[in-house]
C-alpha cells in the first residue's frame, strides 16, 4: 500500500527534501511519495488536521514551525525534549510522535571522518534555530567548551544558559569580539544564514591552521566564502549539505526502519543544488 510523506514550512519552494527522499524511494523500490506542503505561520493547527485527514505517514518540519509543532505531538523522542524543537514526525493512526534529527545530522559528518570531538574547544557563530541542536551535539560528544558568538548578545546568552544546563561550558560574546581569536579554537561552525547569498565570511579565518575543523551549515552554495577562506588555510572542511543528508537519512530510518541509501540521496542533492 502506497505511503505519503511531506515537508511542512513557509517558505517551502526551496526545499530539497522532496528530491532527496524521492531518490531514496526509487533506489529501494518503495511505493512512497513525498510532497512539499506550505503551511503559513499562523495556520499550523489547521495544516496538521489536513495532513491527518489524508492519513499522512510522516512529515518533516522546517521554519517557522519547529518549536510550535511541539504543542501538537502526542509523544516525544528524547532528542525533541532536550532540544525543544521537532523536525521529524511519525503518524500512527492519528498519534503523532516527534523527533529531532538535527543533532544526529550535525554530528554525522564528524563520525564519517572519524573526528573525535571530545575535549575540543568550539566557536559557534549564530544563536538561531539550529544552535540548540548543535550545542546539544557537542555536549553529547563531550566537547571541552563552546563560545557562542552572535550579533545580539541576548540570544547568545540564552543558548549559553541552555549549554551550561546540559553540561557544556559556554561563553556568550558578540561576533565583533572574535577578532583574531580564531586560532584558540579547534572547531568553528557557521550556524548563521550568512553565505546563502554569497556574502563574505562573517569573521576572518586568517589565524586558523590545517588542524582546525571548519563547518558551514549553509548548504547552497556548497562553497561559501567562509568555506573558501578555510580551504585557503588547509583546514578540515565539513559542508552544509552533509548535515542536510545526515538529517534526511535519520528521518528516513525513523519512517521506514531501514538504513537510508546515502549515496543515492547524496547524488540527488548535489544534482539539485
Amino acid at each position: 500500500m502506497s505511503k505519503t510523506f511531506a515537508v511542512i514550512g513557509d517558505p517551502i519552494d526551496h526545499s530539497l527534501s522532496p528530491n532527496i527522499h524521492s531518490a531514496a524511494f526509487r533506489e529501494l523500490n518503495l511505493d512512497c511519495s513525498y510532497i512539499a506542503y506550505k503551511i503559513a505561520k499562523d495556520e499550523l493547527e489547521e495544516g496538521i488536521e489536513s495532513l491527518k485527514k489524508i492519513k499522512i505517514d510522516g512529515f518533516n518540519v522546517t521554519i517557522p514551525h519547529k518549536v510550535e509543532m511541539m504543542k501538537y505531538l502526542n509523544k516525544l523522542d528524547e532528542s525533541c525534549s532536550i532540544i525543544g524543537a521537532v523536525n521529524t514526525v511519525t503518524n500512527d493512526n492519528g498519534i503523532l510522535k516527534g523527533y529531532n534529527t538535527d543533532m544526529d545530522g550535525f554530528l554525522e559528518p564528524f563520525k564519517k571522518r572519524n573526528l573525535n570531538i571530545k575535549d575540543l574547544k568550539v566557536l559557534l557563530l549564530g544563536a538561531g534555530g539550529a544552535a540548540r541542536a548543535i550545542v546539544a551535539g557537542f555536549a553529547k560528544e563531550h566537547a571541552k567548551s563552546i563560545t557562542i558568538a552572535n550579533r545580539t548578545l541576548e540570544n547568545a546568552d540564552k543558548i549559553s544558559e541552555f549549554s551550561n544546563k546540559i553540561g557544556l561550558k559556554a561563553n556568550p560574546i558578540r561576533i565583533e569580539e572574535i577578532g583574531d581569536t580564531t586560532k584558540n579554537y579547534d572547531v568553528i561552525v557557521n550556524a548563521t544564514s550568512v553565505g546563502l547569498k554569497n556574502e563574505p565570511s562573517i569573521i576572518s579565518l586568517d589565524e586558523i591552521n590545517s588542524k582546525t575543523i571548519v563547518y558551514d551549515i549553509v548548504y547552497s552554495p556548497i562553497n561559501t566564502d567562509f568555506i573558501k577562506k578555510a580551504k585557503e588555510k588547509g583546514a578540515i572542511i565539513i559542508y552544509g549539505y552533509e548535515m542536510l543528508l545526515g538529517q534526511a537519512s535519520r528521518a528516513f530510518q525513523i519512517w521506514h526502519g531501514v538504513e537510508a541509501p546515502y549515496n543515492a540521496m547524496k547524488k540527488a542533492l548535489l544534482g539539485g543544488v
